[in-house]
């Protein structure tokens, strides 16, 4: 006896059917762990953003300015200087005679909403001036300042990272292809041969934000001006 042709179509698709349904959490198992091991390769790794603390050359560079966090704040410090320098033009007859070396530049800097820039103050120590003042980081190994007194008089200028392997202090291991001028004289944290803090340990960046801080970490009246 022969069957009628759908009705072997039928019974070859039912056996089919069972088949596949056998093998369906199979494939959808497979199917998953594709799924998850593509993900795994597409996700990116994590970048960490950019970050302004470590040594900076000034735009003229005369100076360099060491930028440490202290307890989410930043604050900038005279590192090196090309002419050993006092501070002269303060406001503040007691603090004129202080050296420029190791003097606070930048003041208390909070990163702002959206944690493209850091805000805080500046001090100018060829007019005396603190200007209200803003950082952010054009690219990894380029810093933009800018500033304004008494809310204009605006202006801005870019530092370059350097890299501190031949300057104790620093803690940027990015290279700078400016560097200070070799013929001028040289302090701070580039020891010269006759230099009387020659094989001085640099601070670290907790010293440097108690010397600025102080215990307390309440910022001294020198760290403001």
């Amino acid at each position: 006896m022969t069957f009628p042709t759908f009705q072997v179509a039928a019974n070859v698709t039912n056996k089919a059917t069972r088949r596949i349904g056998k093998t369906k959490p199979l494939c959808a198992a497979v199917a998953v762990w594709f799924l998850a091991a593509g993900a795994a390769v597409a996700q990116p790794a994590s970048i960490t953003a950019p970050d302004p603390t470590g040594e900076w050359l000034v735009a003229k560079q005369f100076a360099r300015i060491r930028i440490v966090d202290c307890d989410g704040r930043l604050w900038g410090v005279v590192a090196w200087e090309a002419t050993p320098g006092i501070d002269r033009k303060n406001p503040d007859p007691n603090l004129q005679n202080r050296p420029t070396l190791g003097m606070p530049i930048l003041l208390g800097m909070t990163p702002n909403k959206d944690n493209s820039k850091w805000e805080g103050e500046i001090y100018n120590s060829e007019d005396g001036h603190t200007y209200s003042s803003n950082i952010s980081l054009a690219d990894p190994n380029t810093l933009r300042v800018q500033g304004c007194f008494l809310g204009f008089l605006c202006g801005g200028e870019n530092w370059t990272r350097v890299d501190t392997a031949d300057a104790p202090t620093g803690t940027s291991s990015q290279k700078s292809s400016v560097k200070p001028p070799a013929t001028r004289k040289t302090t701070g944290t580039r020891p010269t041969s006759t230099d009387k803090t020659a094989g001085a340990p640099p601070e670290s960046s907790e010293e440097v934000c108690l010397r600025i801080l102080g215990p307390a970490g309440l910022t001294h009246e020198r760290g403001l001006k």
